[in-house]
């Protein structure tokens, strides 16, 4: 039994003076060395084996690296890292998306997370984020590192009491802290937050253009590259798309994406596009295309009768299809319809012609509100999205702003 010594008799054992008033302690405990020794040795051996477990690749790597030093000494050893390096190669030559998913993007991240544990109690003291409670300094949790070839995306744990407000208006100084570009506070699960970190512009330079694909689905077009540089792709069927951006932010870059996406279904007849091009300077460039496989206008009036025919056809179509199914899939009779409005704003803005403007707009409203389920729909650009410039922006889904994915070179 441990031997204690109670307040009582500390206070006796240093109190010489039997007038002055006694101190109380709290009793102390007097832990026996090998305790403490067993203790330290017990969490050394679960810390061990929690390694163990959670790198079953690397366990396995040192495994096979003494079993050939071992049994065959250097020789073995130096044969072992060729054939491993040689899988490796081949893997990443013969399958480049398997190798990324499963060795690349890993092993990247284990690396950053590293790179973010060594600087982040100073980074989070620095900016102000950790927080002094009762003598003890709580600092944010760094949680998983997940990155790829341009952004980190870094989970923190909060300290009871922040709201990630606090972070968001300290990214700046994370950004600078952590040595990226660009620091994104993004709300997670409550009790957590996201920072995107951007390491490096995957938008910097020119993207070239896409292969055009033989077999496209409608469902995501590659249109560019996201900030990240993954593929940025966007859906048409079943959809319909506001491009907005300012001059020479790359909204006309978004359409001619888009028509490189579409031209083999276009071929097979399987899609047809309708081209508004107001400004004369836009899609003037595909009038071939658009004259063999849509329509092309760009006279004011001629825009607003070919909308108005494509309303006329689409609940012709809609008649034809009630009862019979709920979503259309694209046919040569019946084949998907993309209305293409470049500078959509003039016709339902700026234009003169009031009664003009309030046609476009009745065309649009309908094509949006009833063009979803038959295969149409409709892709618009504009600068100003603003909701008295464009009052039925609401029915376009996805909005997709124009800097988001291309940058002009």
């Amino acid at each position: 039994m441990r031997p204690v010594v109670s307040g009582q008799q500390l206070a006796q054992l240093h109190n010489t003076d039997p007038l002055a008033p006694p101190i109380w302690r709290a009793p102390v405990y007097r832990t026996p060395g090998w305790i403490i020794a067993a203790v330290q040795i017990a969490r050394t051996l679960w810390a061990i084996l929690r390694f163990l477990a959670r790198h079953p690749v690397a366990d396995t790597a040192a495994l096979l690296l003494y079993a050939a030093w071992h049994w065959t000494s250097w020789p073995g050893v130096i044969a072992l890292v060729l054939i491993a390096t040689s899988v490796l190669l081949t893997w990443r030559l013969r399958w480049p998306a398997s190798f990324t998913r499963r060795v690349h993007r890993p092993v990247l991240s284990r690396w950053r997370r590293w790179h973010y544990a060594r600087h982040w109690n100073a980074v989070m003291s620095i900016a102000r984020l950790a927080e002094a409670h009762r003598g003890r300094i709580l600092v944010p949790v760094l949680g998983r590192v997940t990155s790829s070839g341009c952004i980190d995306l870094v989970c923190v744990r909060l300290v009871s009491g922040q709201c990630p407000a606090d972070y968001a208006g300290r990214a700046e100084n994370l950004a600078h802290g952590f040595g990226v570009f660009l620091c994104r506070v993004r709300s997670a699960r409550p009790g957590w937050i996201s920072l995107e970190l951007v390491r490096r512009d995957a938008l910097a330079g020119i993207i070239p253009a896409f292969s055009i694909p033989a077999a496209p689905d409608l469902l995501a077009l590659p249109v560019g590259r996201r900030e990240d540089g993954t593929l940025w792709s966007v859906r048409l069927h079943g959809s319909h798309v506001l491009i907005a951006g300012s001059t020479g932010a790359g909204k006309g870059s978004i359409l001619w994406c888009l028509v490189r996406a579409l031209m083999a279904p276009m071929q097979s007849g399987l899609v047809r596009i309708l081209a508004a091009d107001p400004k004369l300077m836009e899609l003037a460039y595909g009038r071939a295309i658009f004259d063999t496989y849509g329509r092309y206008e760009s006279d004011p009036a001629a825009i607003t009768a070919m909308l108005e025919q494509a309303v006329t056809d689409m609940q012709a179509r809609a008649a034809v299809l009630a009862g019979k199914q709920r979503n259309h899939t694209p046919t040569t009779e019946f084949p998907f319809v993309v209305v293409m409005v470049d500078e959509v704003a003039f016709l339902t803005a700026y234009h003169p012609d009031n009664a003009l403007r309030e046609r476009v707009k009745a065309a649009l409203a309908t094509l949006t509100t009833q063009g979803r389920a038959v295969s149409y729909c409709v892709v618009a650009a504009l600068q100003d999205p603003r909701k008295e410039v464009m009052s039925i922006r609401n029915r376009r889904t996805p909005r997709t702003d124009g800097a988001a994915g291309l940058r002009p070179g």
